[in-house]
């Protein structure tokens, strides 16, 4: 469902023709080494390509047309080994379209005390080359990301393996396409917001559709690929008794599974990676689909509720982002507060439709009235999840831009069992705290439907926001309300300021 195996960041190490061939030659050779090196890192989820080094206006203009036009390329990792004068970049780097990370590093590790000379010198000028290039892109107003150290280092290539990660989810992003079956939920604001701009900012499309739609690929599925489904589930679940063979409410899982595998149809045939659906358009359908979108979820698509196109498109992303890392992505709200003179906690849950991907240990396939939507009981999966760190991420429009908002958070272990509550859950504390917490989310316009990432962390979050030119702001253990308060005053005059820029 995720193939990042096409993919691939391109090394680009800029110099000049001052030096020389020899020079340029270990410049080349030095370059060659640092690509090898980091292709050799499992903190890099994808592959890294030298090329040659750029000495010129021309060859850097057309290194950068290159990379626009190659649909392979989802970004390109800088480097001046030597001094490059950065005016020979301006150019190239008002036509690059592709995300740019800025490696601010040098082929040695450590100065050679006893046999440095003006040669070693002259050939090994990161330290101030760099500086050159660094100035010329504050001076463009470039966003991009910029890594300090040696190319050796892990804590390098970990952050040059998450800004990987993210540019995988910016060019899913770009080509993406969403499903909004049904619209809206009636007269609910925060899920709205202009599809134009978002298309034009991220790339993604949304276009609606009918559940008719969807039910056209249900009444087509097979009874051959009904009882191999049902099968997956008997294997994969531990099923109540109402649902084995035999069980009374048999019948509402042999509906579910001819939902999940019409709406997969419906899905692989508009060639959609996400999607949305609500439980007021359903049209023909009998069940609110739970199971069929927790096990899309698990596959890698993106989803949404009640219509939320735009939590639908970034679930996918984030999806991309931590595809082969442990934990996972799962579409969230914020449910019920445990509110306690000690601590108090978030429980996070939807209707039916979290995440199977995240839960801890085998999820338990129920059915049970939903009391909304005037639809048959629907199947879903119940589970805890793993605790640990993760982020909650919201992606609002606020009108004249949109709005990045990420709480740090860390799951905690239900301090009792759940045992009248049939749906996935989660419980957290939120940092710093949850009136602080809770705050900040409010004054900012956060959502109640959220991102849920184990793995993916703020770093991320921050470097898409630099990739996409969008406000980004964090709530963590270091969040007052007054501060936060200031830089939501701040953002409002920078963004209206620059707003023709961004």
């Amino acid at each position: 469902m995720i193939d990042i195996s096409q993919k691939e960041i391109w090394f680009v190490t800029g110099s000049q023709h001052l030096y020389g061939e020899d020079t340029l030659s270990q410049v080349a050779e030095n370059s060659k080494n640092i690509v090898k090196g980091l292709n050799a890192s499992s903190l890099l989820p994808i592959k890294v390509v030298w090329k040659p080094t750029v000495k010129s206006p021309e060859e850097i203009t057309n290194i950068c047309q290159e990379a626009n036009i190659e649909r392979k390329c989802i970004g390109i990792v800088t480097w001046m080994h030597t001094f490059s004068p950065a005016k020979m970049w301006i150019k190239g780097l008002t036509i690059l379209n592709k995300p740019l990370c800025h490696l601010h590093t040098q082929y040695n590790a450590e100065i050679p005390w006893e046999s440095i000379d003006m040669d070693f010198m002259n050939l090994n000028q990161s330290a101030h080359g760099d500086r050159e290039f660094g100035f010329m892109m504050s001076r463009m107003r470039k966003k991009r990301k910029v890594i300090v150290g040696h190319w050796q280092n892990e804590h390098v290539q970990k952050k040059l393996g998450i800004w990987s990660r993210v540019v995988l989810g910016w060019d899913e992003l770009q080509h993406l396409k969403v499903a909004r079956i049904g619209d809206n939920m009636r007269e609910v604001a925060v899920t709205e917001g202009d599809k134009v701009e978002a298309q034009m900012r991220f790339g993604f499309s949304v276009n609606g559709f009918d559940s008719s739609d969807v039910v056209e690929h249900i009444n087509n599925v097979s009874d051959k690929d009904i009882n191999e489904l049902l099968i997956t589930y008997e294997q994969s679940y531990k099923l109540t008794s109402s649902l084995k063979k035999g069980g009374e409410q048999r019948a509402s899982l042999v509906e579910a599974a001819k939902i999940e595998l019409g709406l997969r149809a419906f899905l692989d045939a508009g060639g959609f990676k996400a999607f949305t659906d609500t439980f007021e358009n359903l049209g023909e359908l009998k069940q609110l689909p739970g199971i069929a979108v927790q096990r899309l979820m698990a596959d890698g698509y993106g989803f949404g509720a009640e219509g939320d196109w735009r939590t639908a498109a970034m679930v996918r992303a984030l999806k991309v982002m931590n595809v082969g890392l442990e934990g996972g992505v799962s579409f969230m709200e914020d449910y019920t507060y445990h509110f306690t003179s000690q601590k108090s906690y978030v429980l996070g849950s939807h209707m039916l439709e979290i995440c199977s991907g995240i839960a801890d240990g085998k999820p338990s396939c129920e059915v049970h009235p939903l009391g909304i939507g005037g639809k048959e009981a629907p199947i879903r999966l119940v589970f805890d999840t793993t605790p640990g760190e993760a982020i909650n991420v919201s992606l609002v429009d606020m009108g004249n831009r949109l709005r990045l908002i990420v709480n740090e958070v860390e799951a905690v272990k239900p301090m009792e069992d759940l045992p009248n509550l049939p749906v996935a859950r989660v419980l957290w504390d939120p940092k710093p705290n949850l009136e602080i917490a809770a705050t900040a989310w409010i004054l900012a316009g956060g959502a109640h439907h959220t991102v849920y990432c184990q793995s993916v962390t703020t770093e991320f979050m921050e470097d898409l926001a630099d990739i996409a030119g969008i406000e980004l702001l964090v709530i963590d253990d270091k969040t007052s309300v007054r501060d936060f308060k200031d830089k939501i005053n701040a953002n409002e005059t920078y963004y209206h300021l620059f707003q023709h820029k961004l």
